[in-house]
């Protein structure tokens, strides 16, 4: 557990991906009865430096894609279950501090990408300098969504579980490494090919290259995925065998030592001998010795002693 994990490690949000499937079904919804309403929603830095702040946070909600009703159950269900498998792998600070990482580089990869446009063709628009940032920015905010954000979330739990096979259109299964391996390919084909938009300007229709924005989206949102890897890669990257290794090792141990149960949470009660996969740590601020499993740790009400 690192110092900023005891620190911070109470902030962190249970159930985070709950939450952006939720988003999602919301951004869905809204898509139904009014998708021109998700305009005003989406990661558009123009607007947000002129009062919008709420684009800041409500373009989470703007859905990846929209297919069918089945399709995007399927999808649904299928994010849901990666990433609340990710948080209970890695803990629920970690899990955190990946998917807020991704968030905030994908918003600041918004406004580079701003600036570099208007930089690049503001004076071929020849526009003034409000109207080209504004028309940029619109045309760019597209780009800046949940797609790669999602993305990043797949290949994280690619790169954990490598070995986890899943059934492909309910019927070929398949090893997740390989549907990674597919999904970079498929990413970084997304980020050399050029993508071309009409701008309309005082001299007529402009055929503008817009390749910039996706392409900085790309990198900005998975900027995290890179970062976390090489950075954490140790304390994360284990497959399920070495996970099962490593739990066999510990009951193997306790057996042959006759050992009793160690620990065990004054909340939940759970002990390391039901689940070892959890940290279990005292809390210096209780009075007496009362010790915690890492879900309890920050979350429950310190023991005072009694006047």
């Amino acid at each position: 557990m690192s110092k900023f994990e005891r620190k911070y490690g109470k902030y962190a949000i249970q159930n985070l991906t709950t939450m952006l499937i939720a988003c999602y079904a919301v951004g869905y919804v809204i898509q139904l009865i009014n998708s021109d309403f998700l305009l005003y929603l989406t990661l558009d830095p123009w607007q947000i430096i002129h009062g919008q702040i709420w684009r800041l946070f409500t373009w989470v909600v703007v859905p990846p894609s929209m297919g069918n009703l089945f399709t995007t159950l399927i999808m649904l269900y299928f994010y849901w279950s990666i990433g609340t498998t990710l948080e209970h792998t890695w803990g629920t600070y970690r899990y955190n501090v990946y998917l807020f990482s991704g968030f905030l580089f994908t918003i600041l990869g918004s406004f580079l990408a701003m600036g570099l446009g208007f930089w690049m063709y503001g004076n071929m628009l020849d526009l003034s300098t409000a109207q080209a940032c504004a028309d940029l920015s619109r045309v760019g905010s597209v780009s800046f969504s949940t797609v790669y954000v999602n993305t990043s979330i797949f290949l994280a739990f690619a790169a954990t579980f490598p070995d986890v096979q899943v059934l492909l259109m309910f019927l070929i299964p398949i090893k997740v490494k390989w549907m990674g391996i597919v999904y970079g390919i498929i990413t970084l084909w997304d980020f050399l090919q050029g993508a071309y938009t009409n701008v309309m300007t005082p001299l007529g229709v402009f055929k503008l290259d817009i390749s910039l924005f996706p392409r900085i989206a790309i990198l900005a949102s998975l900027l995290n995925f890179f970062v976390f890897f090489f950075t954490s890669r140790k304390g994360i990257l284990r497959s399920p065998k070495q996970i099962r290794r490593q739990h066999e090792y510990k009951r193997e141990v306790r057996r042959n030592t006759g050992a009793v149960t160690r620990h065990k949470c004054a909340i939940c009660g759970r002990t390391d001998e039901s689940h070892p996969e959890l940290e279990f740590r005292f809390c210096s601020k209780c009075n007496g010795n009362y010790e915690y499993c890492q879900d309890h740790l920050f979350t429950h009400t310190h023991v005072q002693c009694e006047k």
